[in-house]
């Protein structure tokens, strides 16, 4: 299955998702902000990224995943943006409207179930 880097603030956010994805196969990295992800994904070279939006800046996620599309070695990684902006916001991602502001191949609205977190993750690994 597929290396997922999983960078997000919350503790139990990511101990939950991590065992849901190690249970269906996946290798998990995790990272609890930017900085630490960016340094894993150099580190790492993941199949696919899951990052929180609001960490310790309130678009340290949207940050992050254009330091990604900008790197040569991870720009083709698929990334999934998993976040709670929205009801803190009112921000809503259209994928066809925002692909060029913000280049990612999913947005979910924590909380995610994880049957619908697995299906988006199984569709962007097999683009």
């Amino acid at each position: 299955m597929a290396k997922i880097l999983l960078v997000d603030d919350d503790p139990d956010f990511v101990e939950v998702t991590k065992l849901i994805l190690e249970k269906n196969g996946h290798q998990v990295i995790t990272a609890a902000s930017g900085e630490e992800g960016w340094k894993k994904a150099q580190e790492e070279n993941p199949d696919l990224f899951l990052l929180d939006v609001m960490m310790e800046t309130p678009d340290e996620g949207f940050q992050l995943a254009y330091k990604i599309r900008k790197d040569d070695k991870l720009k083709q990684k698929p990334i999934i943006l998993l976040t709670a902006v929205g009801k803190v916001t009112g921000f809503k991602f259209d994928k066809e409207k925002d692909e060029d502001f913000l280049p990612v191949e999913e947005y979910i609205e924590k909380p995610v179930k994880p049957e619908d977190l697995l299906d988006k993750i199984n569709k962007v690994l097999n683009k």
